[in-house]
């Protein structure tokens, strides 16, 4: 029809296909003839599901059999690995190597705070690694949840020695304090170069 009457508008109308398709067709038409106009593959050239590879899914399994979940794996693979996977491509290599997932142990209703009925009668101390080269210490009153915090390269018995004195000048955690003033030194000098 459009070779009849090379009007691309009246045929576009009358068979109810957009000029883009007419053209499409045509050009395979010039390109190959007939054959070429029978329906393709729309299949895409790239899979996304080809993002994981092999090496990737023995990390991911190594990593749940040490009773580790999909975010705690996804910062590992991000710190250790530079690799990059959604939380959504983790399960989906858990589900396909048919990895139960892990139990979270019950919560009870109402949990017993830890607590002391004095302020400033003892702290609790916690180290968490943030990044590379980079170690965040955090020390609580356990009777006013005040909380001093900091930021060092490592996390060595020295530098929380030194955490531990700072943290008991500024919030002055008597009890927890008092037995390791005499061994550690407080002096900035000796300690200017773990800041």
């Amino acid at each position: 029809m459009y070779h009849e009457t090379g009007n691309a508008g009246l045929i576009c109308a009358r068979r109810g296909i957009s000029r883009p398709t007419l053209r499409k067709w045509l050009r395979r038409y010039r390109d190959s003839g007939k054959g070429r106009l029978r329906s393709q593959s729309r299949r895409p050239l790239n899979s996304p599901d080809g993002k994981v590879i092999e090496a990737d899914r023995a990390r991911i399994l190594r990593l749940r059999s040490q009773h580790k979940g999909a975010r705690r794996i996804q910062n590992e693979l991000r710190l250790h690995e530079q690799r990059e996977l959604s939380l959504a491509t983790i399960h989906k290599v858990l589900n396909e190597a048919s990895v139960k997932p892990l139990v979270r142990p019950r919560q009870p209703a109402h949990p017993k705070r830890y607590s002391r009925p004095i302020p400033e009668d003892r702290a609790q101390m916690d180290t968490m690694k943030i990044a590379r080269g980079a170690c965040q210490y955090t020390a609580i009153d356990d009777c006013s949840r005040f909380r001093v915090l900091a930021i060092y390269r490592a996390e060595t018995l020295v530098i929380r020695c030194f955490f531990l004195i700072v943290s008991s000048r500024k919030c002055r955690f008597r009890s927890a304090v008092s037995g390791l003033i005499g061994t550690a030194s407080s002096s900035p000098n000796r300690y200017s170069d773990v800041r």
